[in-house]
């Protein structure tokens, strides 16, 4: 099985030091859905790994998170691509959960779920967090400069063999011509 990991916010769609709060915020980055479509038709499984503390924090209800993710399923479907899944931690930063990024805990329920070792499994961040993760999780590491990644990028911390790359439609092209 082909599999791609993304984080969501910075990702996919535009993100906001004020957090994703409401369907409305929430607003797809341009070529981002399709490139998503360009994944599915390609082969691969497209899972979304997200920490979304605002959940914790009291910001937005669950029903609220499920209804901005109707708008991201909705959106794709529009543009023929899909994700098969949404991991999510919900906790607050402060949490000490195993499924926070940078732990790993979202990567191994991936794992567990799709019954696949992540050793090579492209992740898609623009957090250092989503490199961390990955990394521990033994998938790989991809930067975008989308969202939060310029200022990643610019902090120089990187895990090893963290490749970077302007957004989400070039990671995919990349990934389609090295299959």
């Amino acid at each position: 099985m082909k599999l791609v990991i993304l984080d969501r916010d910075g990702v996919i769609n535009f993100d906001s030091d004020q957090f994703i709060k409401n369907p409305a915020e929430w607003r797809p980055i341009p070529g981002s859905l399709e490139a998503i479509a360009s994944l599915n038709q390609a082969g691969y499984r497209v899972v979304v790994a997200s920490n979304q503390s605002g959940v914790g924090r009291g910001l937005f209800d669950m029903a609220t998170l499920n209804a901005i993710h109707a708008k991201m399923h909705k959106l794709l479907a529009q543009h023929g691509g899909r994700v098969d899944a949404v991991f999510f931690c919900p906790h607050a930063a402060d949490s000490s959960c195993v499924c926070r990024k940078p732990r790993a805990g979202l990567f191994r329920e991936i794992a567990l779920r799709y019954h696949i070792d992540l050793v090579g499994v492209p992740a898609v961040g623009d957090s250092l967090r989503d490199l961390q993760a990955a990394q521990a999780a033994g998938a790989r590491p991809l930067l975008v400069k989308t969202g939060k990644g310029l200022r990643t990028l610019e902090a120089g911390e990187l895990p090893p063999g963290t490749r970077v790359f302007e957004d989400l439609a070039e990671v995919v092209r990349t990934l389609i011509e090295e299959a």
